[in-house]
C-alpha cells in the first residue's frame, strides 16, 4: 500500500527541521532554550543582552547569586540539626529520691579477723621493717633473717620494694636484696613525697606470670600509700574466695546502722529501708527504693519534711589498714537507677550533723541527628551488667569487666558477674593483678574503646546537693542525748555510746521547684522549605516549578543528550565497520539519515504551511514554476437545472 503524502511530508519534517527544547540534539541548544524559556531572569539576560559587557555583567549577577544561594541554603541545613535549649520550672508535689547510706567501713573487723589474720601479720611487717613501727614495742627495725624466717606467700606473689634511686635499682623488703627493675616505671600519684632518704621511693612490682622478664613497677608518693594499695590487693582476693551469704553476716545489718529515722514529719525504721550488698562497701541500705512499687513523696519542702536518720558507724570495729576515715556514705539516686557510692558518693562526718538541701531536675536531650545519645541503651554493644535503668557509667563499667573477662579470664571483684565468669584469684588466676593494672592503664589512656562505644542517656534525672556541716550533739546536750541514745540501744550495743560513733543526717528538698531541661528543634521541616523557598525567591527570583525545571534540564535531558549522542557514535562507528568489511559504498539515504533523523521526534501532526516552506529543496530538480491556468474552469454553469418562478419574473423585467 502507498504511503500516505501527509505520513511522508511529517517523516520529511522530522529530518530537515531544526529541534529545539528539552530533545535539542547538542547541550548548546538545550542551554540556549532553557535561557530563552526559564522563569530565572538572570539566565534570560545572559541570553538576550547585546553587548559582550552587559552580557558578562549578567553572567557574573547570576553567578554571584547562585553561590549565594548555596552559602545560604547550606547554613540552613547545618541549622536544621541544631536543637535549642528550654527550661521550664513547675511548682508541684514531688517523688523523694532514693537515699543509700553504706558504712565506710565494709566489714566489721572482729569478725573478719580470721580472714585477714595472714595479711594484717604481714602488713604489721612492712610498717615494722619500712618504718620501725611495732605495737607495744620500741620501734627497732627488723633484721633480715627475722623477716625471712616469719615471711608467707603474700611477699612472695607482689613484694614490697624500695626503690633506692632512679637507676631502676630496688631493695626486696621481703628478701632483703637488691634486683634491677625491668620494665616500665608508673608512678601512682602525681608529686613523690619521699619518706627517710630523699632517694627512697615505695612500691610493689607485678610480672607476667607466663613471662617474669615482662614487670611493671608501680611507685607511690609515700610508703602509707603503698601499703594501703597492696593491702587491697590481698584484700580483693581474699573477699573473693568467701561466699556472698557469708560476706553479708560479716556486714553491718540495719540494726546495726539506724538508730533513729524520720521522713515527712514521721517515724520510720528498717522496713522502710532495703538491704543490697555491695563488694567494697558491704551491706548498703536504701530508703525509698521502690522495690515494693511503692515510691514516698514529699509536699512541703525543708529539713522537717525530709529523712532525718542517725546512724552508729561503730569506729572501734574499723579495719585499720583498709580504710583511713570514720563515717559513712550516702548518694542520692532515682529508684531505676544502681548507686555508684564509691565514684560519686557523699562521706558522712561522725559527731556531726550533716544537712543536704536537693534541688530536683529531669533533662532530656534529642537523640539522632542532633546529639550522640542513645535512649534505652539497646543499640550498645555492651550487657548491661547491673539490672538496672542504662547510664554512662554503667556502660564504661560493663564494657571494663567484659575486657577484663576477656583477657585475664575472669571478673574484677568490684564490679556485678558476668554470666559463666567467676571473681580474679591469685590461686586460680596467679595473673590477674598484672593483668588488671596493664588493662585499667589502658582504660584510662581510652585504648580500649569502651568510651568509645559507650554514650550518654538522652534521659536522666539529678538531683543537686548543697552540703551543710554542723557539731553535733552540742556540748550542753552531748551527755543526756547520748544517755537516751544508749538507753533506746542498750540491749544491742551492750555499751555506752561515744558522740564519735554517731552520724546525724538530714536530706530534704529546698523547694519543690522541679526544673525541667528540655532540647527541641530550633528548625521543622516546614521552617526549612520555607526558607529555602525565600533564599531562591531573593536571589533568582525561583519557585518550586523552577527548581524543577533545573533538575529535568540540567541532569535529566543533558544526560540524555550525552548518552543519545554516545550512541549516534557508536552507531556510525558500527555501521562504517559493517561497510568496510563488506565493501559496500555508503548510501545518500545512509547520509541523510545520520545528518538529519532525529529519532526523538514522535509526533504525528500533519505540517503546515509555515513549515512545508521550510522544507529544503531537492538538488537535481528545477525550480518549480507558476502552471497555466486551466481555462475551462472560467467557464459559467448553472447551478439549478431549473430556474425558480420569481427569478423568471424579475428576468423579465
Amino acid at each position: 500500500a502507498a504511503t500516505a503524502p501527509g505520513k511522508k511530508i511529517t517523516a520529511r519534517l522530522k529530518r530537515t527541521l531544526p529541534v529545539r527544547g528539552p530533545q535539542a540534539p547538542t547541550l548548546s541548544e538545550l542551554m540556549r532554550w532553557y535561557c530563552l524559556n526559564t522563569n530565572t531572569h538572570g539566565c534570560r539576560r545572559i541570553v538576550v543582552s547585546r553587548g559582550r559587557l552587559r552580557r558578562l555583567l549578567w553572567i557574573l549577577l547570576t553567578l554571584s547569586a547562585v553561590g549565594l544561594i548555596l552559602w545560604q541554603c547550606a547554613e540552613l541545613l547545618m541549622n536544621y540539626y541544631s536543637a535549642s535549649v528550654s527550661v521550664t520550672v513547675q511548682f508541684q508535689k514531688l517523688p523523694f529520691p532514693a537515699v543509700t547510706i553504706c558504712n565506710i567501713n565494709p566489714y566489721k573487723y572482729s569478725a573478719m579477723k580470721e580472714y585477714l589474720s595472714e595479711l594484717d601479720k604481714e602488713t604489721k611487717k612492712a610498717l615494722e621493717t619500712f618504718y620501725g613501727f611495732s605495737e607495744g614495742k620500741s620501734k627497732v627495725r627488723r633484721s633480715v633473717d627475722e623477716w625471712n624466717s616469719t615471711g608467707s606467700d603474700f611477699f612472695q606473689q607482689i613484694p614490697l620494694l624500695k626503690v633506692e634511686d632512679f637507676a631502676r635499682t630496688a631493695t626486696d623488703l621481703y628478701s632483703g636484696q637488691k634486683r634491677k627493675i625491668e620494665g616500665s616505671v608508673f608512678h601512682k600519684d602525681s608529686s613523690i613525697v619521699n619518706s627517710g632518704d630523699s632517694n627512697d621511693i615505695i612500691g610493689f612490682q607485678l610480672c607476667d606470670a607466663n613471662n617474669s622478664s615482662d614487670c611493671a613497677l608501680y611507685t607511690f608518693s609515700s610508703g602509707v600509700n603503698a601499703i594501703q594499695e597492696w593491702y587491697k590487693l590481698h584484700y580483693m582476693n581474699i573477699m573473693a574466695q568467701i561466699p556472698l551469704e557469708t560476706k553479708e553476716k560479716l556486714s553491718y545489718s540495719a540494726d546495726d546502722l539506724l538508730l533513729t529515722c524520720f521522713f515527712d514529719g514521721l517515724s520510720c525504721d528498717k522496713r522502710h529501708f532495703t538491704r543490697f550488698h555491695h563488694p567494697l562497701h558491704g551491706n548498703c541500705y536504701t530508703f525509698n527504693s521502690g522495690e515494693n512499687g511503692t515510691i514516698l513523696s514529699t509536699s512541703t519542702g525543708g529539713s522537717e519534711y525530709g529523712l532525718q536518720v542517725v546512724l552508729y558507724i561503730d569506729e572501734a570495729d574499723y579495719n585499720p589498714f583498709l580504710v583511713t576515715s570514720t563515717g559513712a556514705k550516702i548518694i542520692v539516686h532515682d529508684q531505676n537507677e544502681y548507686p555508684f557510692i564509691e565514684d560519686i558518693g557523699t562521706e558522712i562526718e561522725t559527731a556531726a550533723a550533716t544537712s543536704i538541701g536537693m534541688h530536683f531536675t529531669r533533662s532530656r536531650k534529642l537523640s539522632k541527628p542532633y546529639s550522640d545519645c542513645t535512649e534505652t541503651g539497646a543499640d550498645i554493644p555492651v550487657e548491661n551488667l547491673y539490672n538496672k535503668s542504662y547510664s554512662l557509667q554503667i556502660c564504661l563499667h560493663s564494657c571494663f569487666q567484659k575486657a577484663m573477662v576477656d583477657s585475664c579470664g575472669c571478673a574484677q571483684y568490684a564490679q556485678p558477674l558476668p554470666t559463666g565468669a567467676e571473681y580474679c584469684n591469685y590461686k586460680k588466676n596467679p595473673n590477674w593483678m598484672y593483668c588488671y593494672y596493664r588493662l585499667h592503664e589502658k582504660f584510662v589512656k581510652e585504648q580500649l574503646g569502651c568510651q568509645q562505644i559507650c554514650k550518654d542517656a538522652c534521659s536522666f534525672k539529678e538531683w543537686a546537693l548543697t552540703t551543710s556541716i554542723a557539731q553535733w550533739p552540742s556540748t550542753v546536750s552531748e551527755d543526756w542525748m547520748l544517755r537516751v541514745l544508749s538507753w533506746d540501744k542498750g540491749q544491742k550495743l551492750n555499751k555506752k555510746l561515744n558522740k564519735t560513733d554517731l552520724a546525724n543526717l538530714m536530706v530534704f528538698y529546698k523547694d519543690l521547684n522541679e526544673r525541667f531541661i528540655s532540647e527541641n528543634p530550633a528548625n521543622t521541616l516546614v521552617i526549612l522549605l520555607s526558607n529555602f523557598g525565600g533564599q531562591l525567591g531573593l536571589w533568582m527570583s525561583c519557585s518550586v516549578v523552577c527548581v524543577i525545571e533545573i533538575v529535568e534540564v540540567f541532569f535529566i535531558d543533558s544526560l540524555s543528550i550525552v548518552m543519545r549522542r554516545q550512541w549516534q557514535k557508536a552507531k556510525k562507528w558500527w555501521n562504517n565497520r559493517k561497510r568496510g568489511s563488506s565493501g559496500k559504498a555508503p548510501q545518500a539515504s545512509d547520509v541523510e539519515r545520520q545528518g538529519h533523523d532525529n529519532p526523538i521526534c514522535i509526533d504525528e501532526d500533519l505540517p503546515t504551511f509555515t513549515t512545508a516552506l521550510r522544507l529544503p529543496l531537492p538538488q537535481d530538480s528545477p525550480l518549480p514554476r507558476t502552471p497555466p491556468p486551466n481555462y475551462s474552469t472560467l467557464r459559467l454553469e448553472t447551478a439549478f437545472t431549473e430556474q425558480l418562478p420569481d427569478t423568471l419574473e424579475f428576468g423579465q423585467h
